[in-house]
């Protein structure tokens, strides 16, 4: 028999295809043949209801564990010292604080992912479907479809049978937001007594930022800028940042004569004036001083302040005033506050006396 003879291999083949319309043997023009899909291979949930109930317990527990570590946060974050810190072997010494809410919120989330999982693999149905491609514009039979396997989803899951894997997730689910609503604490102080007032009262000495010794009136010259914070407050004290952030002040000494504002001369001390270091537009701290026209300037963005005048803005940003602090001289020869701030320091809020 001649070569002309041999028919060329798989020439005028019909094509065999499967049921979903694929391929399914090699040839020129499709040289990948469709796989198909494995035989369905039956877990040992799907024919022992007793692996199935183990399972369900196991994901009720992970669920459990959830809700446990979340109380567990919320428990920690008032608790535990911030200040606090435990040894941890390889890391060394860390933060408790920190250490307690990671672990505690690290189990909750992990849990319910766990869970999620273990259900899904375990007690889901796991049968595989193919799904032809569609228009993207669903077509009503599409959108009845997807209700239809919606409910056959629903009913798959067991949800509405195993109570017991339903109630525990809900629980979790239900619990876990808690721990970003406690964390609303760190975003700041709710107005009222902590914005409103600062370390400043009656009797406290004014002590220089850079020498930490009270400043008598000899100590602060005409045109100079001196900077302080008051008597007790130490800068190894925890709550040093906190507390100087609303308490920093700036005292110059000006001319009586040269104080415009009636209540700024009787709060001074023979032209020694005091007031708060923090910019009232957003909190930056004031540091430049412009010995001539007794104006203070923010580096931030040049809010200006008139300090022979009450130290109304004249330029920039900033919305009012900085706040004076009333000063005297005790019987020692020493500066010392006649109290606190009469309105909040810094930035302007609602509730703003």
């Amino acid at each position: 028999m001649s070569s002309q003879d041999i028919p060329e291999e798989n020439e005028n083949l019909p094509a065999e295809r499967d049921a979903h319309g694929a391929v399914s043997v090699a040839d020129d023009k499709n040289p990948f043949a469709d796989p198909g899909l494995p035989p369905h291979e039956h877990r040992v949930q799907d024919i022992d209801e007793a692996a199935a109930r183990r399972s369900e317990r196991v994901v009720a527990f992970l669920f459990t564990l959830s809700m446990l570590a979340t109380v567990a946060f919320i428990a920690s974050y008032v608790a535990v010292p911030h200040d606090k810190s435990i040894f941890v072997f390889p890391i060394g010494h860390i933060n408790a604080l920190n250490f307690a809410l990671g672990l505690t919120l690290g189990v909750a989330l992990f849990s319910i992912g766990a869970g999620a999982v273990h259900w899904a693999r375990t007690l889901m149905s796991d049968e595989e479907v193919v799904d032809e491609r569609h228009p993207i514009s669903a077509s009503p039979e599409v959108r009845e479809k997807v209700f239809e396997d919606f409910k056959t989803g629903t009913k798959e899951s067991a949800i509405g049978r195993r109570k017991l894997i339903r109630n525990t997730m809900l629980g979790a689910l239900t619990l876990v937001p808690l721990s970003g609503v406690v964390l609303l604490r760190d975003l700041g102080p709710l107005p009222g007594t902590k914005l409103r007032h600062t370390m400043w009262k009656k009797g406290l000495l004014l002590v220089n930022m850079n020498t930490n010794e009270p400043l008598r009136p000899s100590d602060v010259v005409v045109g100079s800028l001196t900077f302080a914070k008051p008597e007790g407050l130490e800068e190894d004290d925890h709550e040093f940042q906190t507390e100087i952030a609303k308490a920093a002040l700036m005292i110059v000494r000006l001319q009586p004569d040269d104080i415009k504002d009636k209540r700024e001369l009787e709060w001074s001390h023979e032209g020694i004036v005091a007031y708060s270091k923090i910019c009232t537009h957003v909190g930056c701290p004031i540091s430049l001083y412009e010995q001539q026209t007794h104006h203070v300037l923010c580096p931030c963005h040049q809010s200006t302040f008139d300090l022979s005048d009450g130290a109304r803005v004249i330029f920039g940003p900033a919305g009012h005033a900085l706040p004076q602090l009333r000063i005297a001289v005790n019987d020692e020869g020493y500066l010392e506050a006649q109290g606190d701030f009469e309105e909040p320091v810094g930035p302007a809020f609602w509730e703003r006396g």
